[in-house]
């Protein structure tokens, strides 16, 4: 006799959504022995987190190594199967690393927004030294949108095969799409507790939108709650960092070509500073036209619900003025998203999760802590977890050190 499942995912970000595709496309899934739930607490749907308002590069440079080398080639299959150009804007993308100057804003360029202590993302992390490889000084001939005069140096951070870009949320939206083809159920609720009879899940409860308490009968729960996954196992050595973002929408007749630029700009002194500082920005162009732009994260208190997140629109204006300082096209677009979005940081350094918690619950899984790489490494997450399931064992890669047993 078949053995019967009943897997509940915690969290509709692009881990639970990915995972929930990689489990339905798993050769052993069948949907007369296996049923698959997803659960998100958000009441506007899927991809209400980071996960929707991430950058979404994918770069073979990312880290950790070990979950790169699965995800970078899966995200290459994923794409060539279900038409990822179109579906969620896939396309190998040109990666560098720009220092220059940015022009003066006047005053507009002055605030920093609230939140307390700002500080890096930290997304160069799984590069070497960029300093030590810097061959250019100038720009490519087709990057056209950033002030060649201001300019101090441009050094590429890939080959040409090495960094690609997604939508993360027509990219996560399409993941949980594909996966409800197969049988997968979606619910909206919010998770308040992982039942366990003894050593062993037992299920799921929830509340939902009329703030009633259900639970969802479960013989393996994996939990990717992202930075809200300690307030159902408060063990879990997740903190949380906001970060804040803007897409500008560049006059159409203006061509961006495609670029991702991780930037050092020093900004003129002003009355309010008296000195010069400088500013780190990330820039992504997309297919669309649009342009995304994010700064710097900082330590403000995690809501209890995703939907209660709390932009700060000073923050906001601060990551536009910071990258219209170097660029006409920005300085010239229209802003047509102010957002603010937590990442889950394993706070005892490394990271993500990854693996069944055995020692807290049997059928207990883990898949959180991606930080910034969360739309990068899902997919090598995801497989690595229907492996797992289906198989006992995480065949793809060896990732023994992103074990639970590592962290808990």
């Amino acid at each position: 006799m078949e053995q019967q499942r009943s897997i509940v995912i915690i969290g509709g970000g692009i881990i639970g959504c990915t995972t929930a595709y990689y489990l339905s496309r798993h050769p052993s899934y069948s949907s007369s022995t296996t049923s698959i739930t997803l659960l998100e607490a958000s009441a506007r749907g899927t991809a209400q987190g980071a996960s929707g308002k991430a950058g979404g590069l994918v770069a073979k440079w990312a880290y950790p190594r070990e979950l790169v080398d699965i995800s970078y080639p899966e995200h290459v299959k994923l794409a060539e199967e279900h038409n990822g150009t179109e579906r969620w804007g896939w396309r190998f993308v040109s990666c560098g690393s720009w220092e220059g100057h940015g022009e003066d804003l006047g005053d507009s360029g002055s605030g920093v927004g609230k939140g307390g202590q700002k500080k890096s993302l930290e997304k160069t992390l799984g590069l070497e030294d960029v300093s030590t490889t810097r061959e250019e000084t100038g720009l490519p001939d087709d990057l056209l949108w950033v002030k060649e005069e201001l300019t101090t140096s441009y050094s590429p951070m890939s080959g040409p095969d090495g960094s690609a870009q997604v939508h993360p949320y027509l990219f996560t939206t399409s993941m949980l799409e594909l996966a409800k083809e197969k049988g997968v159920l979606a619910v909206a609720g919010s998770a308040t507790s992982i039942e366990r009879e003894g050593r062993r899940v037992t299920g799921v409860s929830y509340r939902d939108s009329e703030n009633q308490t259900k639970t969802i009968p479960a013989t393996h729960v994996i939990l990717s709650a992202g930075a809200w996954s300690p307030s159902l196992l408060p063990s879990l050595p997740i903190s949380a960092t906001r970060a804040h973002s803007v897409t500008i929408r560049p006059n159409s007749s203006t061509t961006i070509a495609p670029y991702v630029l991780f930037t050092e700009i020093r900004l003129p002194s002003n009355a309010s500073t008296m000195h010069s500082r400088i500013v780190t920005p990330e820039i992504y162009a997309r297919p669309d036209g649009e342009v995304y732009a994010c700064g710097p994260g900082d330590d403000s208190r995690l809501p209890k619900n995703v939907d209660d997140v709390v932009v700060d629109l000073a923050a906001c204006e601060s990551v536009r003025d910071h990258v219209a300082s170097i660029s006409q096209e920005l300085r010239d677009g229209e802003v047509e998203k102010r957002q603010a979005c937590f990442l889950p940081v394993v706070s005892v350094g490394g990271g993500p999760i990854i693996g069944e918690a055995e020692k807290i619950a049997k059928g207990l899984y883990i898949a959180t802590g991606h930080t910034c790489w969360g739309i990068c490494n899902a997919p090598g997450t995801a497989k690595a977890m229907a492996e797992l399931l289906f198989e006992g064992k995480i065949r793809s890669g060896n990732l023994k050190k992103l074990s639970p047993s590592r962290f808990l």
